[in-house]
């Protein structure tokens, strides 16, 4: 098996085996998965009130930095001990659940009424995605995996650049842009978003048929909450530049 998703690797997967009789089975990761959001949404809601009067207060307070580089680096070891998955993936979702309810503090403050939209819209696509994958209207073959995994990649590394191009007060072009560029360029990155929910169903799916150790669901839904962040925050980003 193959993942675009770093979190839902096959060598993961592998390093996880042997370490528990129970095989993981797709309920036990739609329990974990919605134990994770329901953190995420607790931290999420704390990080909101937190961040105060964001009208008052210029950038982000120094614990946002702290969870978002908590949230960074329980993730990667998440990566590479999945066996740690039963306690990182809990403290994942809360310290990404600070995060982001500061930057959903901020966007609401700008544009009223615009993480509820982001929510659904979050939602919406999830439940289409995981319909189109169930019905198989859309297919898992290796062309279309290896097409979501090199587009995944290719704006991975535009987002490398961009931070980099950014510490010399610059940017990638029309990356951040609110005209109709920009709007069509979060747009694509959405869909690719959205494309790799379909993967990550596709995977789970696989190891559940191939026994994958019980303990490793939190681990399928750490991989999962993952996409699931990075969808809402790009669906958020989209709906900022169409309301700017």
């Amino acid at each position: 098996m193959a993942s675009h998703n770093p979190a839902l690797s096959e060598r993961a997967f592998a390093r996880g085996t042997g370490t528990s009789t129970d095989a993981m089975t797709i309920p036990d990761v739609v329990r974990a998965s919605l134990a994770l959001l329901l953190i995420l949404i607790i931290t999420g809601a704390l990080g909101w009130q937190w961040i105060g009067d964001p009208g008052l207060t210029v950038g982000f307070p120094a614990w946002f930095w702290v969870g978002l580089i908590g949230a960074l680096g329980v993730g990667i070891l998440t990566v590479f001990k999945p066996n740690f998955a039963p306690f990182s993936a809990p403290a994942y979702a809360a310290l990404e659940g600070l995060v982001i309810g500061a930057i959903s503090r901020i966007y609401d403050y700008e544009f009223d009424g615009i993480v509820l939209q982001a929510v659904m819209l979050t939602i919406g696509v999830f439940a289409v995605m995981l319909g189109l994958y169930s019905t198989r209207l859309i297919k898992v073959t290796e062309k279309f995996r290896l097409g979501v995994i090199a587009a995944t990649g290719a704006i991975l590394l535009v987002y490398v650049i961009d931070i980099v191009l950014s510490l010399f007060g610059l940017d990638v072009p029309y990356l951040h842009d609110t005209g109709p560029v920009g709007i069509i360029i979060s747009l694509v990155i959405v869909a690719v978003a959205a494309l790799n929910l379909v993967l990550d169903f596709d995977f789970i799916e696989q190891a559940a048929n191939s026994g994958a150790p019980r303990f490793m669901r939190w681990y399928a839904a750490f991989g999962l909450l993952v996409t699931l962040v990075w969808l809402y925050l790009e669906i958020l980003r989209l709906l900022g530049r169409v309301r700017s």
